[in-house]
């Protein structure tokens, strides 16, 4: 008996002993241990890990480890996007789409053109807000019309997309993304932030085919091509759109689950400008207004070697919501579309004309004159989504140390997603995950962080876990 109650003290002691070894071991000694413990993981074999930790307070570096080294970020990326805008936009910023006509107003009649003239507002048709519903939004255009009382439009209704860049989608992302809602690219005019509903009905077993019953809202022109198969029960959504921008012919391939009635999943919108058009004429002509011209863009008008030359008169403008309203969304729900359109909305407010590249040399320029090289934001697109982006965990935290001291934090800080218990932003496509944002530690301290893996192998939802592991050092 002695015997085992000596074993057991020397055992409680040895526990002390380690417990108090582990507790007096400083921050930088637990990640260095913690983050090689993980690497040792099967799932890390053939990775690449950077983590990059300083003091929030007082910008002092607590660890690192390959910091300077570019790596996709996936949608810790929008950080990036984020606060560049809310430097070279504002807190307040809003969009403003336009609605207008030329010509003379003669007994109800316009003789001339309807305008409508967009400003690439990734918000008009959002059912995020109350103000920017579809319904709304063409009520207000309804108004506009019935305040100067036109009854008929003896001329065109004209989408002027003109400010904008025609190519939508970014350069270096996957075919097997941009038919799909998280792949919609940016336009000149966006519209239900460019995402349609594909409504399906699965077989009863494996293997069936599954049948396609119709879209949300009904797309004018594309045909789809059905490939799809029934899965398990409980296999979940492994269906992909094949559809590109203006494309006509679309393919869906891959699985969705048996055991469901009906099953849904969202694509984008080929021809964003032309589906609004068509459901504007259609709601405008459904409340009295008769139009004997047609309903063209400025790309189609131009297309035709047309010119397009007019002095607008202005009815009433569409204003978004506020920049830091859309912030929230771009960053809790990690919307693509937004960091898309804020990139060339930056570039159309400082040169006139909204393109990618414009807008992403502007953002590399605001950061190369705050002390980051252009070369750690080797980036492509406004979102993270092109698995062709680099950038280095020492850039994300600068970026982030950046927004802790600027007055508009508050609001920045309350659109980042809380995940695992820690403020942050996470990205996530095929072998990347990444997290970057703010902590404060049991005892006070904060500390800013990013941590990315690339190429990891396994299952992605098991390398979060086992990440959230070294993160949770610094609780």
């Amino acid at each position: 008996m002695q015997d085992r109650s000596l074993m057991k003290t020397v055992c409680l002691l040895i526990g002390l002993l380690c417990a108090s070894f582990s507790f007096g071991q400083d921050i930088k000694t637990r990640l260095n241990n913690s983050l090689r413990s993980m690497e040792t993981d099967e799932h890390f074999k053939h990775a690449l890990v950077s983590l990059y930790v300083i003091d929030g307070s007082t910008g002092a570096l607590v660890f690192e480890r390959n910091p300077q080294v570019g790596l996709a970020p996936a949608s810790c990326q929008k950080v990036i996007t984020s606060v560049s805008a809310y430097e070279l936009l504002g807190k307040g910023y809003r969009y403003k789409t336009g609605i207008a006509y030329d010509g003379i107003i003669n007994n109800g009649i316009l003789h001339g053109n309807f305008y409508i003239i967009p400003s690439g507002d990734p918000t008009l048709g959002s059912w995020r807000w109350a103000s920017t519903s579809g319904d709304v939004v063409k009520l207000q255009i309804l108004a506009a019309l019935k305040k100067k009382n036109i009854r008929e439009i003896h001329g065109d209704i004209i989408l002027d997309d003109s400010r904008w860049e025609t190519q939508a989608t970014p350069r270096g992302w996957l075919w097997e993304d941009v038919g799909n809602y998280y792949g919609a690219g940016a336009r000149g005019f966006n519209w239900h932030e460019n995402q349609y509903d594909l409504m399906m009905q699965p077989g009863k077993n494996e293997g069936d085919t599954v049948h396609i019953i119709c879209t949300k809202p009904e797309l004018q022109v594309p045909v789809f091509i059905n490939e799809l198969r029934t899965g398990k029960k409980g296999s979940g959504d492994n269906s992909v759109i094949y559809l590109p921008e203006q494309g006509l012919i679309g393919f869906v391939r891959g699985t969705v689950p048996a055991g469901k009635d009906t099953f849904v999943v969202s694509g984008s919108i080929p021809d964003v400008a032309g589906h609004f058009l068509k459901t504007i004429e259609d709601f405008l002509g459904t409340n009295g207004i008769i139009l004997q011209g047609r309903s063209r863009t400025a790309t189609y008008i131009f297309h035709n070697k047309e010119k397009l030359q007019y002095s607008p008169i202005m009815l009433d403008s569409i204003l978004s919501p506020a920049f830091d309203s859309i912030n929230y969304w771009f960053l809790k729900k990690s919307i693509n579309l937004y960091g898309e359109a804020l990139v060339k909305t930056l570039a159309c407010e400082k040169t006139k004309f909204g393109s990618t590249d414009t807008g992403l040399n502007l953002i590399k320029d605001f950061w190369n004159k705050r002390g980051i090289e252009r070369s750690a934001l080797n980036i492509i697109d406004g979102s993270g989504l092109s698995p062709g982006n680099r950038v280095t965990t020492y850039a994300l935290v600068a970026v982030m140390q950046y927004a802790r001291n600027q007055v508009w934090f508050p609001s920045f800080y309350h659109a980042l997603p809380e995940q695992n218990g820690l403020k942050m932003k996470d990205g996530y496509i095929n072998g990347v995950r990444s997290f970057t944002g703010y902590v404060k530690s049991k005892d006070g301290q904060d500390y800013t962080f990013s941590f990315i893996v690339n190429n990891f192998i396994g299952n992605a939802g098991s390398v979060r876990d086992k990440m959230w592991e070294v993160l949770n050092i610094l609780k």
